[in-house]
Parts: structure tokens; sequence; C-alpha cells
């Protein structure tokens, strides 16, 4: 009885049962950037994915693991939608989070927009700021355009989003 009950279980959590699909299609990269990107920010908007793309850069580059307690992340930008959805999608890829005492973001005037990642335990940190190309092709997309650009976004290659600066990086309280 112990395993028709075990067999019954096994029909049921594989979704045969119900005639639902199974949950073993495998997501690729940009499909778990769009589900992160969107868990956070509710959409995958040009300026959200490219946080995203720029947190995923500065965990490489800090050889740290996203959702650690190690990073902090300093947002310095207008407060305005666009810029400030810079700081959801870094958010995404590291996992930082304002309820985690890890990530902030500092009033700034447009030109000033940059994205700060630093290891709480070595101090190295990268700062990372939009191209001027991708501002211009980026900034102000129609609300109808959103999700695509946000995915054209996910093709283009790091350097045709952001640049690592190479200023000295500012100690976060």
């Amino acid at each position: 009885m112990a395993a028709v009950r075990l067999a019954l279980g096994w029909v049921l959590l594989s979704g045969c049962a119900t005639g639902a699909p199974m949950a073993t299609t495998v997501q690729g990269p940009h499909e778990v950037a769009v589900a992160r990107v969107t868990a956070v920010h509710g959409g995958a908007g040009p300026f959200v994915v490219a946080g995203y793309r720029m947190g995923e850069r500065a965990l490489t580059e800090l050889s740290l693991a996203r959702g650690t307690f190690d990073v902090e992340v300093e947002h310095t930008s207008p407060a305005e939608v666009q810029y400030s959805c810079i700081a959801d999608g870094v958010a995404a890829a590291t996992g930082a989070s304002v309820g985690r005492l890890n990530l902030r973001r500092v009033d700034a005037t447009d030109g000033a927009t940059r994205t700060q990642v630093r290891d709480r335990r070595s101090g190295r940190a990268v700062v990372l700021r939009l191209t001027s190309g991708f501002l211009a092709r980026f900034r102000d997309v129609p609300w109808a355009r959103l999700g695509a650009e946000g995915r054209a976004v996910l093709g283009l290659r790091d350097e045709e989003i952001f640049e690592v600066v190479t200023e000295r990086p500012r100690e976060t309280p």
C-alpha cells in the first residue's frame, strides 16, 4: 500500500495527473535574467536590464556569489525613472536590497549617474556607468517598446551598455 501511495504521489507531483507540463524546461540565461528583473522591478525595460548586466559584471570582477551579504551596492542617480531603474537591475543580479542594508541610492544629477559594487570583506570595488551610446539609443523608449528593447540589451556586449570606470571608489558607511 505504501508503494501505491508513493507512486500516486510521484504522478501528482510530476504533473501527469493534471495534464500540466512538467517543470523540466531548461531556461537560458536571457529567460533567467528577465525573470529575475521582473520579480524585482515588475518589467524588463532597457535600463533595468542594463543594471542587471552591470550587477553580473561586478560580481564576476569581484569574484562574489549572487546573494552574498559581502556585496554592497551604492547607486548614484537622479530620482527619475530610467536612472533609478538601474538600481533594481543591480539588485536582481546581486541579491542586494534595501532591507538587507546592502543597497542604497544616492541623489545626483544626470551626468553623475554611476553604480558602485563593493566587496565588504576585501574593500575592492567596481564602479560602472552607462555609455553615451546606450543613453542615446535607449533613453525615453516608448512604453510599448520597453520589453522588446530590454531583451535587445540582453544581446549587447558589455562595452555597448556600460563602462568600468577607473575612478577611486567611495567608501560606503
